[in-house]
């Protein structure tokens, strides 16, 4: 299953770029991780974990960081060898992809 997302790429400088991001499941292949696809054909795995924490508590793992800006935004930083991607999205839509994600897998867990 894949949901679509609009990313803010926040750099240095005052100016935000617009990005789509992919967002994909498949409980099948791998339960326990959702996928980001960005353009170009970049694409980052990371626990679902890891983003469901995220939107409520700062949280990283490996090369992947998540946490609440705010109330209606969430960041999710991406480190490579060559720098950090800071993506800032819509809390409600990485909350509806995680929804979705438990539909086709498991139940979504009570906090």
């Amino acid at each position: 299953m894949a949901d679509q997302a609009q990313g803010q790429i926040v750099g240095d400088n005052p100016l935000t770029r617009s990005v789509p991001v992919r967002l994909r499941y498949d409980p099948g292949t791998d339960p326990a991780t959702v996928r980001f696809g960005f353009p170009d054909d970049i694409e980052w795995a990371f626990p679902r974990t890891l983003l469901e924490t995220g939107l409520r508590t700062p949280a990283r793992g490996g090369d992947i960081e998540v946490w609440p800006c705010g109330r209606v935004q969430t960041v999710v930083e991406f480190h490579t060898a060559d720098g950090v991607e800071v993506v800032q999205f819509e809390t409600t839509a990485l909350t509806r992809f995680l929804r979705h994600t438990y539909a086709a897998g498991a139940p979504f867990p009570a906090h």
